[in-house]
C-alpha cells in the first residue's frame, strides 16, 4: 500500500518522544485524506474522487493561505482566455485576460496561471490600446506574493474585523449629514466607468462628498491645456507609427510620459521599409530612453526648451519670438522647422514640460499641421489628478472642514512635498481610513488601514482611451482577509451587490450595447461608444451633452480666444528664466515609476536602461558640472563603481547624501533625480534603497530651481556595466545612415568579416573548424533582434526572470558582477559625436605613441562624448552551433541539440566555470551561493509565499552550477507537443520565448528557421542581418539587424 512506504526522516522525526513532531503530524491536514483509496488501488486510481485541494496536499504546498486560494482557483465567474476547463488540470497553464490600473500603470494583459497560481504576465495582443506590459507590469505578479502585504484590516495598527471598520465608517458617514463637514475621497486615477458611477452614487447618497483624484506624479499642465482647448479633462493620444517626423521637447514618450505605452507604434515607424523610416529629434535635459533612441538629440535645460519651443512655433507661424539660445541650437530649430513644413501632417510635436503654456503651444502646432499621429477626438484617461484640488483638500483638512477622509491607491505621506501639513490635517479629521496593499507612511498615521486586494484578486474595468474598454477579473481568490475599495463602498452604501455584479450591470447598461458580456470578459477588451468620465474636479466638471458638443462648438469661437492665449503663451515661454542655480528635472525611473512597487525585488534589481545601475536612485550631472563641483565616479579594485554624494536644495528643502552619477548627454546647468525610492515604512531592510525625491516636487512641478553641493562620503553603486563605450568596435553594433542604406550595396554597410585561410582573405562565415551537421531536418530555432526597434525598455529582462525562476541576489552581489540576469541589454555611448566617428578615429591610429598613437587613443575612446549617440543591444546566450562552451566542459553538462538550443544539464554541472571563461559573449551566470531558502538572500525565494510565483516547468538551480538562457526550451517543447497531440504542424508565431512574447516593440522575433514561410526565416535572409562577433566563427542562432539612423536633415 502507498501508506506503508518508508520515507527519509530528519533527526527530530527519528525521536519517537518528540512532542513537537507529533503535534505537527496531527495538525498538518485538518481533513482526513483518502491516501490509500487514491494511491493504493491501481484499478480505481483513475476513477477515484478526490478534490483538487487534496491533490495539493499530496504534492505538499506549504503556504496555507496561498494554496487555499490557488486550490479554489479564480472566482467561478472568471473566464479563462483559451478554453474554460471543468477543473484546473495539474501541469497545464490557464490564461486569463485582465487589466492593471494601479494609478500609474494602466494596461490590458493576460495572466498565466499554473495550478491556480498566477505566475506570469503576458501582453494582450487583442488590445488595440494599452496591450503592452512594461517592466513594472511584468513584475506586478510578484507583488501579489509580497510577504510584507497587509493581511487584514487594522485599527491604530492593531488587527480588527472588517465589520468593526464598516460600522465605524457607516456611523461617521451618517453623523456628518447636515454638519457642514465634507466627506473626502482621496484616490488614485481609476479611469474606470464602474468606479466613477459608484462614486457618483456615493455622492448622491451622502451629499457632501468631495472626490479628489491624486496622481503622485502629476500631468496637470497637459490636462489643463487639453481641457481649455477641447472641453474635457484628458490627454491627447498619439500614434507615432503614423508620423514620419517626431519632434519632442522633454517628452520621454518611450518611458512614462502621459502614461506611456507609445513604444509599439514608435518602433514600427523606425524599421526601414521601402527605403523609408521616421526621423526623431529630441530636445531634453536628462538622457532618457526617447533621447537615447533619437536620430538627433539636442541637450537643453528646461528653460532653454521653453525658449526653443516658442521659437519653433514662431518660425512655423511666420512670426518671431524672443529669448536667447546658442547659435547651434538656433540652427537646429531652423532645420526642424523646415523639416516640419516639408512633412506637414506627417509630422508631430510633443512636450513633457510641466508648463500649461508649453502644452497649449504643442496642441496648437499639431492642430495647425493637421498631424495624422495626433488624436484629440479620442483622448486618454490614464491621468486625471488635480493638484489644485489636492492642495485645497489639505487646506480644508487643516481648517477642520473634513469629517471623514477615505483614501485608496495613494500614499500622500510619502509622495506629497508638504507631507507634514497633510499629517497635521489628518489629525484634525474625525475618521481617516487608508486602503493599501502594504503598511506604509500613510497607513501609519490613519485610524484605520484597509487591507486592499491586489489587482489580480479584483474585479474592475478601465477606459484607457475614449471608446476602448478593458475588464479586470480575479485570477486567484484573495490570499488574505483583504477587500477592494469598491466593495467596501458598496457595503457602506448598504448595497447587497458584490462588485462583480455592479461592473456587469454598468457594462450591460451603458457599454456593451447588446454585445456579449462573456466574450468581453474572455477577450479582456471591448471597443465601443464612449462613456463620459465623470470628473472628480468640480471646477472642470461638465455634463455629457456639453462634452459631445464641445469640439464642434469650439471650432469658431475658440479661434480668437486661442489666438490670444497662444500669443501670451509664446511670450511667457520666450521669457522663461532658470530661477538661478541648477535646473532640476524630476522623473519616474523605468524600473520604479512612482514607487508603488518599491518592495518588489525584481524591480529593485532591474538595471536602469541608461545608467545600468540597480538598487539605487541618484542625481545625474553632466561631466562639465561634475568637474566644476568636484563630483566624481570611479572604479575600485573589486570591480564596483563608487561615487560622490551631493546635497540638493529646493526652496529651503534639502535632500541630503544623494549619490551622484556623471551622465553623458546631461544638459550643462541641469541635474536629474528620479522618484520612487527612499521608502522606509513597512519595507524589509534590504529594500530600503535610495533617497526620496518627492520633498523637492514643490507645487507639483517636475522642474525646479535647485542648488547642489558636494557632501562628504563615498557611495557604493551596484552597476552591471562599467565600460561605457564601444571603443570603435563597429562589428558589435553595426550602424549606417538611411542615405547609405538606400544608395549603397549591403556589402559596404554590412561588411562580412574576413579571415585568412591558406593565405587568402575569405569571409569568416565560410570557414569551419568542424564538419557541420545537417540542420535542415526538423525544427531549428533562431532569434532575430532588430536594433532599430529595440528601445531598451527592459520588459524582456523581467519576463525572463518570471519565466525562468532567475534568482535575485541583492545589491552587494550585483556590485561584485554576480548578477544572475540571463538577458542583459547593453547600452553603449559614442566617444566622439557619432559611432562612425569612433570607427574612423580607431582606423586612423598610427603606431603606439604620438598624436595618432593607439596607446593614448584607446584611452580617449573610453570616455563618452558630452552628447553621445546611444545604442542598445539585448544579449543573451547566442546558442552557437559551434559553441566554445561545449568543447571545454569536462562533464558534458552543456551540449547542443538538433533544434539549435544549447542545453544545460544542471545535475551534471560541477561548477568548473570553464564554459563561462570560454564564452566570448559573457552570458553564463554562476550560482555563487544558494539563493533560495537562505536568510542571507531574504527575497521572494526565501519565503513560502514568494515561492508561489515560481514556474513549475523550470527547476530552481542550486549553489555551484552555471545557468544561462535556454531559449525557453520548456516553451518550445510544449508547443511541439501540443501540435503533435492535435495532429497538426506548428504554425508560425506559436514558437515563443519569454523575451519575444514580452517585446511589445517587435524587436525580438523567435521561430523555426527551417520553416521557410516563417517570419524569422525571412528575417534571416535580410540584407541587414549579422551575427555578434561573427569573425570568431561560433555560428550563433541569434542574429541582429544593422541599426539604421535617419540623419537626413532635409
Amino acid at each position: 500500500m502507498a501508506s506503508n512506504k518508508i520515507y527519509w526522516k530528519n533527526e527530530a522525526e527519528l525521536n519517537p518522544n518528540d512532542s513537537i513532531v507529533e503535534t505537527l503530524k496531527q495538525n498538518e491536514f485538518v481533513e482526513s485524506i483518502p491516501v490509500d483509496d487514491f494511491l493504493g488501488d491501481k484499478e480505481n486510481l483513475s476513477s477515484t474522487n478526490t478534490n483538487r485541494r487534496d491533490f495539493l496536499k499530496y504534492v505538499g504546498f506549504s503556504t496555507a493561505a496561498a494554496s487555499l486560494a490557488a486550490c479554489q482557483g479564480p472566482v467561478h465567474k472568471s473566464i479563462p482566455y483559451v478554453v474554460q476547463p471543468e477543473n484546473i488540470v495539474p501541469g497545464v497553464a490557464n490564461y486569463y485576460a485582465t487589466s492593471i490600473a494601479n494609478g500609474f500603470d494602466f494596461a490590458s494583459i493576460l495572466i498565466k496561471t499554473r495550478e491556480g497560481r498566477p505566475i506570469k504576465v503576458e501582453n494582450n495582443k487583442d488590445a488595440k490600446v494599452g496591450g503592452g506590459a512594461n517592466a513594472r507590469v511584468q513584475a506586478s505578479v510578484l507583488s501579489l506574493y509580497d510577504s510584507t502585504r497587509l493581511q487584514g484590516p487594522l485599527a491604530n495598527g492593531e488587527p480588527v474585523d472588517w465589520s468593526a471598520l464598516d460600522a465605524a465608517v457607516k456611523a461617521k458617514l451618517g453623523s456628518l449629514s447636515g454638519s457642514g463637514q465634507q466627506i473626502a475621497l482621496l484616490t488614485q486615477t481609476y479611469a474606470s466607468p464602474s468606479t466613477e458611477r459608484l462614486i457618483a452614487e456615493f455622492k448622491a447618497r451622502y451629499g457632501n462628498v468631495n472626490h479628489v483624484v491624486y496622481d503622485a506624479i502629476a500631468d496637470d499642465a497637459a490636462l489643463e491645456a487639453f481641457s481649455a482647448k477641447y472641453g474635457e479633462r484628458a490627454l491627447a493620444d498619439y500614434d507615432f507609427e503614423k508620423a514620419s517626423l517626431i519632434v519632442s521637447f522633454g517628452a520621454d514618450f518611450l518611458g512614462d510620459w502621459q502614461g506611456g505605452g507609445f513604444d509599439s507604434g514608435y518602433a514600427k515607424g523606425r524599421i526601414p521599409k521601402e527605403g523609408k523610416m521616421s526621423r526623431h529629434v529630441q530636445f531634453e535635459a536628462n538622457m532618457t530612453l526617447s533621447g537615447a533612441n533619437a536620430d538627433k538629440r539636442i541637450p537643453l535645460t528646461p528653460m532653454q526648451q521653453k525658449i526653443a519651443l516658442a521659437k519653433l512655433y514662431a518660425k512655423l507661424n511666420g512670426t518671431s519670438a524672443g529669448g536667447e539660445l546658442s547659435e547651434n541650437v538656433e540652427k537646429a530649430i531652423d532645420s526642424v522647422a523646415s523639416q516640419i513644413r516639408s512633412n506637414g501632417g506627417d509630422a508631430v510635436v510633443v512636450t513633457g514640460l510641466d508648463d500649461v503654456n508649453a502644452q497649449s503651444v504643442v496642441l496648437a502646432i499639431n492642430e495647425m499641421l493637421g498631424s495624422k499621429a495626433f488624436d484629440s477626438s479620442a483622448p486618454r484617461y490614464v491621468r486625471q489628478g488635480s493638484s489644485k484640488a489636492v492642495s485645497q483638500l489639505v487646506a480644508d483638512m487643516n481648517a477642520g472642514k473634513v469629517g471623514v477622509l477615505l483614501m485608496d491607491g495613494v500614499n500622500p505621506m510619502y509622495t506629497l512635498p508638504n507631507a507634514a501639513e497633510f499629517k497635521a490635517g489628518v489629525e484634525k479629521v474625525g475618521l481617516s481610513v487608508a486602503f493599501s496593499n502594504n503598511w506604509n507612511e500613510t497607513t501609519e498615521i490613519t485610524q484605520y488601514a484597509g487591507a486592499s486586494n491586489h489587482f489580480l484578486e479584483s474585479w474592475g474595468d478601465l477606459q484607457i482611451k475614449k471608446g476602448h474598454y478593458s475588464l479586470m477579473q480575479p485570477t486567484i481568490r484573495e490570499l488574505f482577509d483583504t477587500r477592494q475599495f469598491q466593495s467596501a463602498m458598496l457595503k457602506w452604501l448598504g448595497s447587497d451587490k458584490n462588485y462583480y455584479d455592479y461592473v456587469k450591470e454598468t457594462w450591460t447598461a451603458g457599454i456593451l450595447s447588446g454585445s456579449d458580456w462573456n466574450k468581453a470578459l474572455h477577450d479582456g477588451v471591448f471597443v465601443g461608444g464612449a462613456v463620459n468620465m465623470i470628473n472628480a474636479d468640480p471646477v472642470d466638471a461638465t455634463d455629457s451633452a456639453e462634452d459631445k458638443e464641445a469640439p464642434v462648438a469650439a471650432d469658431t469661437p475658440s479661434v480668437s480666444s486661442s489666438a490670444v492665449s497662444i500669443s501670451s503663451a509664446i511670450s511667457s515661454l520666450a521669457g522663461a528664466t532658470s530661477g538661478g542655480g541648477m535646473e532640476l528635472t524630476l522623473y519616474p525611473k523605468t524600473g520604479m515609476g512612482a514607487g508603488q512597487q518599491a518592495s518588489n525585488p525584481w524591480l529593485q534589481e532591474f538595471p536602469d536602461p541608461i545608467t545600468r545601475v540597480s538598487w539605487d536612485n541618484y542625481v545625474t550631472v553632466s561631466k562639465a558640472d561634475a568637474e566644476r563641483l568636484g563630483l566624481e565616479n570611479y572604479h575600485v579594485a573589486n570591480g564596483g563603481l563608487d561615487g560622490s554624494y551631493a546635497n540638493i536644495t529646493v526652496n529651503g528643502v534639502t535632500v541630503n547624501n544623494v549619490p551622484v552619477i556623471i551622465q553623458p548627454g546631461q544638459a550643462i546647468g541641469s541635474i536629474g533625480l528620479s522618484f520612487g525610492y527612499g521608502k522606509k515604512v513597512g519595507m524589509k531592510s534590504e529594500m530600503q534603497t535610495g533617497v526620496n525625491a518627492y520633498p523637492l516636487y514643490q507645487d507639483f512641478s517636475s522642474t525646479q530651481s535647485a542648488t547642489i553641493e558636494k557632501a562628504s562620503g563615498t557611495h557604493e553603486f551596484a552597476c552591471v556595466q562599467l565600460h561605457k563605450t564601444l571603443m570603435g568596435r563597429g562589428d558589435i553594433i553595426k550602424e549606417t545612415t538611411l542615405e547609405i542604406f538606400n544608395t549603397k550595396d549591403h556589402a559596404e554597410w554590412n561588411h562580412v568579416p574576413q579571415v585568412s585561410l591558406n593565405h587568402q582573405e575569405v569571409p569568416a562565415t565560410s570557414v569551419d573548424l568542424w564538419d557541420s551537421f545537417d540542420r535542415t531536418v526538423g525544427h531549428h530555432f533562431n532569434m532575430s533582434i532588430d536594433l532599430n526597434a529595440c528601445t531598451g525598455c527592459g520588459a524582456c529582462v523581467i519576463a525572463c526572470h518570471a519565466e525562468n525562476n532567475v534568482p535575485v541576489v541583492g545589491k552587494e552581489e550585483v556590485r561584485k558582477s554576480r548578477d544572475m540576469h540571463w538577458l542583459r541589454i547593453d547600452r553603449y555611448y559614442s566617444s566622439e559625436d557619432t559611432f562612425e566617428a569612433d570607427n574612423v578615429k580607431k582606423d586612423e591610429f598610427d603606431g603606439l605613441s604620438g598624436d595618432n598613437g593607439s596607446l593614448g587613443g584607446f584611452g580617449e575612446l573610453e570616455d563618452p562624448a558630452a552628447n553621445p549617440q546611444v545604442a542598445f543591444q539585448p544579449v543573451m546566450c547566442q546558442h552557437c552551433n559551434h559553441a566554445p562552451c561545449e568543447t571545454v566542459c569536462p562533464v558534458a553538462a552543456t551540449s547542443h541539440s538538433r533544434q539549435g538550443q544549447n542545453h544545460m544539464a544542471y545535475n551534471r554541472c560541477v561548477g568548473t566555470r570553464y564554459c563561462a571563461n570560454n564564452c566570448p559573449y559573457k552570458v553564463r551566470r554562476f550560482n555563487w551561493f544558494l539563493y533560495n531558502n537562505n536568510d542571507e538572500f531574504d527575497f521572494h525565494m526565501n519565503n513560502d509565499l514568494g515561492k508561489m510565483v515560481l514556474n513549475p516547468d523550470v527547476n530552481v538551480r542550486s549553489r555551484g552550477v552555471i545557468e544561462k538562457c535556454s531559449l525557453c526550451i520548456q516553451m518550445t517543447q510544449k508547443t511541439i507537443l501540443d501540435a503533435k497531440r492535435e495532429g497538426r504542424p506548428v504554425k508560425d508565431g506559436e514558437f515563443q520565448t519569454a523575451c519575444s512574447a514580452a517585446c511589445s516593440s517587435g524587436a525580438i522575433i523567435f521561430g523555426d528557421v527551417n520553416d521557410k514561410e516563417s517570419e524569422v526565416s525571412k528575417l534571416a535572409e535580410s540584407d541587414r542581418m549579422y551575427h555578434l562577433l561573427e569573425h570568431v566563427g561560433t555560428k550563433p542562432n541569434v542574429f541582429y539587424h544593422v541599426k539604421v539612423r535617419n540623419t537626413n536633415e532635409a
